[in-house]
């Protein structure tokens, strides 16, 4: 797919003012209610799904299909990145009202960080078709490891790159309103605000590297790979408010997360032997999902109908 400059820069544009967009929304003091983070969470998705269709209009079921699948996975993989997210702030004691945010920042370095990382991949598969089997490799271990243990355990207080802030600059006892550093007595200081912003930030570009394999596993267009991170990851400070508090429901999604990985680290590891349909990608990824999903639904009801269950 042949994409002029100026549709990248177009595009990137129209990331860059639907993020202010998010940040006029979260101007007030206090989080976002369950039913605005609701209501917007069904906006950024219905932009991701709307572009689809512009996709297909443009370039035809074929790259459609494609962003598709690759947006399914990514949107996917951040309901995991919800999970951290929430682990971080809760070891991190971050006030409701300031998580909205250091999410606002995270998201706009996760794009940063995600743009290079899918030039960098780019760049390698052009230079060497050996790199497929690496993506592979690295998504086929992600899924054992996830199928193994249902979830990625994060411990912020063992982050390398946080330790180094905490080296490098002293760190305020308690937070200063929504700010990352202070003056104190002449020497600049580090608030724990700025330490959750690391932690957050650290922690996507780990997620990162399975999440970008992964994409890459459904298309090797650069062009596909970026659009569906930038809307999967739109979203993402509306889904951490509106999941946050119920991501114990999800029982089964640890699993779920890793057969789409599964699938897509065997789909790099056979690509020059098997180039299965856009579609069966897709309905694969879908079906994986909707089990998981349904299986931790009735997991749940199971549990609230025995005596003392919790619901």
């Amino acid at each position: 797919m042949n994409v002029s400059s100026w549709v990248w820069i177009g595009f990137t544009a129209a990331v860059l003012a639907l993020l202010g967009v998010d940040l006029l929304l979260g101007r007030g003091k206090d989080a976002p209610s369950f039913r605005a983070s609701l209501v917007w969470s069904a906006v950024w998705i219905g932009l991701g799904a709307a572009f689809a269709g512009v996709l297909w209009l443009w370039q035809g079921g074929g790259v459609a299909g494609e962003y598709a699948a690759g947006y399914l996975i990514e949107k996917s993989l951040s309901v995991d990145n919800v999970f951290v997210f929430a682990v971080i702030f809760s070891a991190l004691a971050v006030p409701d009202n300031l998580r909205k945010r250091v999410l606002f920042w995270g998201v706009l370095g996760a794009l940063v960080f995600r743009g290079l990382f899918i030039a960098a991949g780019a760049a390698m598969l052009d230079a060497a078709h050996a790199v497929l089997y690496v993506f592979a490799a690295v998504l086929l271990v992600t899924a054992v490891k996830l199928a193994r243990h249902s979830s990625i355990k994060v411990d912020p207080n063992r982050n390398i790159v946080l330790r180094g802030l905490r080296r490098l600059l002293p760190v305020t006892e308690g937070y200063e309103g929504g700010r990352f550093l202070v003056r104190r007595a002449g020497v600049l200081h580090a608030t724990p605000l700025l330490a959750a912003l690391i932690a957050i930030e650290t922690t996507d570009i780990v997620f990162a590297l399975d999440s970008i394999p992964a994409i890459f596993a459904i298309t090797d267009d650069p062009f596909i790979v970026f659009t569906s991170n930038a809307f999967a990851i739109l979203g993402l400070r509306s889904l951490t408010f509106l999941l946050s508090g119920s991501m114990a429901r999800f029982h089964f999604l640890g699993l779920g997360l890793a057969g789409v990985l599964g699938f897509a680290g065997l789909k790099l590891a056979l690509s020059d032997l098997w180039h299965p349909p856009v579609l069966l990608s897709l309905g694969v990824i879908v079906a994986i999902l909707t089990a998981a999903v349904l299986a931790s639904l009735v997991r749940e009801r199971r549990l609230a109908a025995l005596p003392g269950g919790v619901a």
